[in-house]
Parts: structure tokens; C-alpha cells; sequence
């Protein structure tokens, strides 16, 4: 039963050794600036709303917070698409900040991305619900926060299926947003033709007023505050670098591609929006977001008879708005997991990170995510001011540390570069508005939620060097147990091990991963353990594809032929010691279920086999080593005594 409800919520398996996988599930550019672009379109329903809003009654300085808003958007686009081109494989603000500032930095990057990714998903639902309870009575809002934890386990369960369902899924949402969008922006603009003159004249005269009035500097603070008020609107620039390895090939011009789009209608929407409001002169309204007071501005009295068509534009318009903020959670979900998984790659988080599901999605870190975003909304309750704060610290930090990075390189390499002057310019424009943004940010808004995003970063800064700390002692370990066991002396193959095996002989299936002094200890135990027993041996391996080898066909590819070559050389020392011996290999996503249907097959074939599983001890048993290390040999032990399959797990102790 839990199986059959675990198909229905994920859907059926994937073969990962279909040769057209990697085309199913990638994204053209379309659906990427659908599932990935989603987070930057979105966030202008949240963040001129916020910049608007920092103005105060200086509204005449809109115009020029426009033209920032879409200088920055340019530059920040521009960088993440040279980015794209040097790092093709993927990995964004972390990987760039690992290979250009060191691994140190890298995991400040990686964890402030986290972070974010977590904030993203809670940000846009809590946006899209104030969206929906902009159309509400006041005495709906209680019910508010239940329903954006609905929502945002509605989202878990959907990303569950993979990615390319997901977006698939919610592609005509992203649809009914950008023509609602279109339609209110021209009609904002072109129905209001006649005083865009008056527009333009009148804040430049106010703007000299203030400026004669208030001084230049006042006037310029409260500029740079309404800016960095706004900076939620650049929050999903950076997706679609780090989502690289999900986009169809050619990756590099998919990539860019999805780059132009994204920037190009975040530009158009986020300050047409902000253009909107002024020439409607739109103010802040008690619990109604300032979208809704300009579609009121705007629709409000339109009506045909008793037909009160204007609220049905501002009901559809602020539905889409609300739908595609709930999409643009979606990046959260396709590229939290992704960085969490880059990461464990890294020995910097669990490797169990990396794994994916047999749907082919990092199910551990979809999760993780998902429920880091309900325990984010719950706190803070759903306050998207607050939230948005949050979030953009977050973002700010990567930025700034991947144009550092990207500055750094072309500094360095000035000399290999002949494109370099250009490139340092960009990366250097955007180095300082990011610096300044985040700054601003942090002495801000550091009482109202920016002092719980820098501890809660921290925080998971030192998980990750501690989780770092065990496996390098670990990896030291293993070191020398290779340094002593691999310098045994061998012998030539002996004419009787190169014989067939005999399927009555007692059969040792021993399981192993790459050939080092791990697999050599397990051989040993069961000759000291069995002396002169055991005639055939049989080695095998599960080759579990996880997020660090499924970038492409090369790298599933690489996996085969390594798995391959460290089974034949355990064969070619077991040989060696005067053991017949040979090799099974299964690639999936799933070890368990791969070594139980290996060792059933194999047991078919030698009725007196007897599994064999390595599994690390620890002197002092600590309650995170089964968090880091996986229970996989005892749960495959499990399965196969209900089988009546005798299996045996050999204690290795390295700490």
C-alpha cells in the first residue's frame, strides 16, 4: 500500500540507462524561463511594491529608480550570462566562489544560497497568498498562514515527479501572467499617454525642489533606500546559472537564451509596474498590495451595465500573479536541492544529498527545502515584508562574492584575456551595486529580521565544516588503510583460479565500490573469518547515479567504464591469490533494490552464495554518523533474510 501511494505521488520510475534521458527530462529555453525564470518575473509583485512603498511621499524619484532598477537588472544578467560560458557545468554562486575565492568562501556562498532557496520558496508563497487576500474581507485573514502551508506541501509533493513534470505543469500559469501583465502595463502606459509629459515635467522639477530644499545628500539616501528596499526584484537573476545541468543542449546558448528572457521581462514588467503607479498616482492602501491599489486605479470603474467587468481583470490579474509566485517557488525546489547535492558532493553537507530518487529528482533535499520554508513562514507569519528582507541579504551575499570571484579572475588572467577590460567592468559594476544593496540592507533592516538571516547562515556555515571535519578524518583513515592493505605482496594468476567457477562451490559475493583497501579488508575478514571455505568469489557493485555524475551522457558513461575497471581489478587480485573469482555490475538511482535483484540472480546461479557488506564503525558511536553514513548494508540484509539469502555485515573500523 505505501509503495503503491508513493507511485501515485512521484509517478513511475525512470530508466537511467535510457540513452534519450537526458533529453526527457531537460528544459529548452521556453520551459526554463518558465520554471527557472519564474522567481525573477515574480518578484515584481513584490519588489517595486516595496521600493514604491520606501519612497514615501518623494514619489516624483520613481523615475529614476526605474532607470536603476533596470541598469542593475542589465548588469547583474549580463555577469550571470558570462557566467553561463565559464561554468557551463552548472553550480552558480557556489561553485564560482569555490574556484575562484577557494573552498572556504565557497561554502559561505553555497550556504548563503541555501538560505536563500529556502526564502525563495517561502517569500513567494507567502507573496502569492497576500495576492489573494488582497480580493478577500479582513476576517479571512486568520486563515492566511494555514493556507500558504497547504500550499507549500501541495509544492513538495509536485516536485517529488521531477522537474520537467513540474514546470510542465504549471507552464500555463506563467502564460495567463505575462498577457495579464501586458495588458495592465500598456494600458497603464498608453491609456495615460496624455500626462506622461506632465509626468516627466513635474518630477523633474520636484526632484530640483527637493534637492534645493533637502540637500543632495538626504535626497540621495533616500534614493539608495528605496532602491535597496527593492532589491527582492533582482532575487532570481542567478537561477538559471545554477540550474545550468537541467537545460537541453547546447547548455551554454540554452542558458543564455533563457537569461535573455528573463532579464528582458523582468525589466519590462518590474518598471512598468513602478511607471504604473506613478502615473496613476497609486498609494499604499491598508492590508491590499500596491498592484492591487493600481489595477484599482486603473479597472476599478470599468463596467458593462450591471456587469462590474473590472474587478473580473483585477480578480485574474492578481490570480496569475499569485499562481506564478507559486511557481517561482519552484526554483527554490529545482535549484535548492541541486546546490545542497553540489555540495555533498563536496563533503561539505551529507552525502545522502546527492542521491537521487528513482525519478531522477534529489528527493532528500526537496524536503529539506520544503520544510525549511514551512518552519520560515510559520515563524515570521507569513510577513512578507520581513521575509523579503530576509531574502535578499541572502541573495546579496552570493552575488557579491561571485562578482568578486568573476572581477578577481579577469584580473588575474588579464593577460590570457583580451577581453578583459570589458568583463572587469561589468563584474565590477555589479560587485559595487551588490555591495551597496546588501549594505544597506543589513543596517537597515538588521532589528527586523536581517540579524535572524546572518545567524541562521552562520549557523549552517559551521554544520558544513563540522560534517567537512568528519569525513576528511574519515578520508585520512581510509588512507591508510589503502597505504597498508593495496602494498601487499601478490603473485601471478594461479591455471586453477583461472578456471570456470563451479556453480556447487561455496560462493562469497562480496560487495564493493571503487578497489581500494576497504574492499581488500572485506576479503581478508572473510578468509580469517572462513579460512579455505569460500572457492568462488563474486564481486559486485551498485553504481548509484547521483547529482555528481548525472550532468550528461559522457558522465554516465565515465561511471560504467570507472565501475568497471575497480570490479576487474578486485577479480584480477582475488585471481591473484589463488581465488577464482568474477564481477556483477547494476547502475540505478535506488542500491538497495540493484544489490538485492544482483544477489537473487547470483544465488540461481551458486545456491551456496553468501553476501558479504562492509559497514564503518566508530569507537564512540555519535547520534549524526547515521546522518552521514547511509544504512544501506542493513537494509539490504533485511530484505534478503526475508528471502532466506545468508548475509553477513564486516565491522571496518578506520577512526
Amino acid at each position: 500500500m505505501t509503495g503503491k501511494l508513493t507511485r501515485f505521488i512521484e509517478g513511475k520510475p525512470r530508466d537511467v540507462n535510457d540513452p534519450q534521458i537526458f533529453h526527457h527530462v531537460s528544459l529548452v529555453a521556453f520551459l526554463a524561463w518558465v520554471g527557472l525564470g519564474a522567481d525573477g518575473l515574480s518578484s515584481s509583485s513584490y519588489g517595486p511594491d516595496e521600493a514604491y512603498r520606501a519612497l514615501g511621499g518623494h514619489t516624483h524619484l520613481a523615475l529614476m529608480l526605474i532607470l536603476m532598477t533596470a541598469i542593475t537588472i542589465l548588469v547583474i544578467s549580463i555577469a550571470y550570462s558570462n557566467l553561463i560560458q565559464h561554468f557551463p557545468g552548472g553550480g552558480g554562486g557556489y561553485l564560482v566562489a569555490t574556484k575562484l575565492l577557494g573552498p572556504r568562501i565557497g561554502v559561505v556562498s553555497g550556504c548563503a544560497l541555501l538560505v536563500d532557496y529556502v526564502l525563495t520558496i517561502a517569500t513567494s508563497v507567502a507573496s502569492g497568498c497576500d495576492q489573494l487576500w488582497s480580493l478577500m474581507p479582513p476576517s479571512m485573514l486568520p486563515y492566511k498562514l494555514t493556507a500558504e502551508v497547504i500550499v507549500l506541501f501541495g509544492l513538495i509533493m509536485l516536485n517529488l515527479r521531477g522537474v520537467k513534470e513540474s514546470v510542465t505543469f504549471l507552464m500555463p500559469i506563467f502564460v495567463v501572467f505575462v498577457f495579464a501583465h501586458i495588458w495592465m502595463i500598456g494600458y497603464a502606459i498608453f491609456g495615460h499617454m496624455g500626462t506622461v509629459p506632465v509626468v516627466f515635467h513635474d518630477s523633474w522639477h520636484e526632484f530640483k525642489f527637493s534637492i534645493a530644499s533637502l540637500g543632495f545628500a538626504p535626497v540621495a539616501f533616500l534614493l539608495l533606500r528605496a532602491y535597496s528596499m527593492g532589491a527582492g526584484t533582482y532575487t532570481g537573476i542567478e537561477a538559471v546559472s545554477n540550474g545550468v545541468t537541467m537545460l537541453r543542449e547546447p547548455r551554454v546558448r540554452t542558458g543564455k537564451r533563457t537569461m535573455a528572457l528573463m532579464a528582458g521581462s523582468l525589466a519590462i514588467t518590474a518598471g512598468g509596474i513602478m511607471f504604473g503607479y506613478l502615473l496613476t498616482d497609486s498609494h499604499p492602501a491598508p492590508g491590499k498590495t500596491m498592484n492591487w491599489v493600481l489595477l484599482a486605479n486603473l479597472f476599478g470603474t470599468w463596467h458593462i451595465g450591471h456587469l462590474k467587468i473590472g474587478v473580473l481583470i483585477i480578480m485574474i490579474t492578481l490570480i496569475a500573479e499569485a499562481a506564478l509566485l507559486f511557481v517561482a517557488a519552484q526554483t527554490g525546489f529545482l535549484d535548492g536541492p541541486r546546490i545542497l547535492a553540489n555540495m555533498a558532493v563536496d563533503s561539505w553537507m551529507p552525502h545522502r544529498f546527492a542521491q537521487l530518487s528513482d525519478r531522477l529528482v534529489t528527493k532528500n533535499g526537496v524536503f529539506l527545502m520544503g520544510f525549511a520554508g514551512i518552519a520560515a513562514l510559520l515563524y515570521t507569519r507569513g510577513d512578507i515584508t520581513m521575509l523579503v528582507t530576509m531574502y535578499s541579504i541572502n541573495v546579496f551575499i552570493t552575488f557579491s562574492l561571485t562578482e568578486l570571484g568573476m572581477a578577481r579572475h579577469w584580473i588575474k588572467d588579464r593577460a590570457k584575456e583580451p577581453r578583459w577590460k570589458s568583463q572587469l567592468a561589468i563584474h565590477g559594476t555589479g560587485l559595487v551595486m551588490c555591495v551597496t544593496i546588501l549594505t544597506i540592507n543589513l543596517v537597515e533592516k538588521f532589528a527586523e529580521g536581517g540579524w535572524l538571516t546572518a545567524v541562521v547562515t552562520s549557523v549552517a556555515i559551521v554544520i558544513c565544516f563540522v560534517v567537512r571535519s568528519h569525513y576528511d578524518d574519515l578520508k585520512l583513515g581510509l588512507k591508510r588503510l589503502d597505504e597498508t592493505l593495496l602494498a601487499l605482496p601478490i603473485q601471478p594468476e594461479s591455471p586453477e583460479a583461472l578456471e570456470p567457477m563451479d556453480p556447487n562451490a561455496p560462493t562469497a559475493v562480496i560487495g564493493v565500490a571503487g578497489f581500494s583497501g576497504y574492499g581488500i579488508h572485506h576479503i581478508l575478514s572473510i578468509h580469517k573469518q572462513f579460512p579455505g571455505y569460500f572457492k568462488n568469489m563474486i564481486f559486485i557493485t551498485a553504481a548509484v547515479v547521483d547529482s555528481g555524475n548525472f550532468k550528461g551522457t559522457d558522465e554516465m558513461g565515465r561511471l560504467e567504464s570507472e565501475t568497471k575497471a575497480s570490479l576487474e581489478q578486485y577479480v584480477t587480485w582475488a585471481r591473484q591469490h589463488g581465488f577464482k573469482a568474477d564481477y556483477r555490475i547494476g547502475i540505478g538511482t535506488e542500491a538497495v533494490a540493484m544489490v538485492e535483484d544482483m544477489v537473487k540472480e547470483i544465488v540461481n546461479e551458486f545456491p551456496r552464495a553468501m553476501l558479504f557488506m562492509g559497514k564503518l564503525i566508530f569507537r564512540e558511536e555519535k547520534w549524526f554518523h547515521r546522518l552521514l553514513h547511509n544504512e544501506t548494508p542493513f537494509a539490504i540484509q533485511r530484505r534478503l533474510q526475508f528471502e532466506g539469502i545468508n548475509s553477513t555485515i564486516l565491522p571496518i573500523r578506520v577512526l
